[in-house]
């Protein structure tokens, strides 16, 4: 009876366990915040984390990351709130790797903590959107 009393708790505790993990829409991937791969970086996508293209709305539209958003790195103070909350996973990335990693700082002061930077687009390993 015991076995069962408990076997029913963990059960019910299982559930519980697991929504604070799905709670920002990304599950884990084990993989650290910073600098990434471009592989990791489509890995990130795969499980859901937002790409955000932080390149001019033109070189946007010349070849993007599939899926990805583009929000130009100066435009990023203002336009946080379309990538959503503070919580949730943001891969970014532009032409060089210059302004990807001044928009993960900027992203970072305004409280942004699971940011991955693959740098520069010609790192993605796969094809374009256009």
């Amino acid at each position: 009876m015991k076995t069962v009393v408990a076997a029913l708790l963990l059960a019910a505790a299982v559930p519980t366990l697991t929504v604070p993990a799905l709670a920002w829409g990304a599950p884990d991937t084990g993989v650290k915040p910073g600098k990434v791969d471009g592989a990791t970086a489509k890995a990130l996508a795969a499980s859901g984390a937002k790409v955000v293209d932080v390149r001019t709305p033109e070189e946007f539209a010349s070849g993007h990351v599939p899926g990805a958003i583009n929000i130009p790195y100066d435009q990023l103070p203002r336009r946080a709130a379309e990538i959503g909350p503070p919580g949730t996973k943001v891969v970014l990335y532009c032409r060089s790797g210059r302004r990807s990693g001044m928009a993960f700082d900027s992203l970072q002061k305004a409280g942004y903590g699971n940011l991955y930077d693959f740098g520069s687009v010609s790192a993605w390993p796969g094809e374009l959107a256009k």
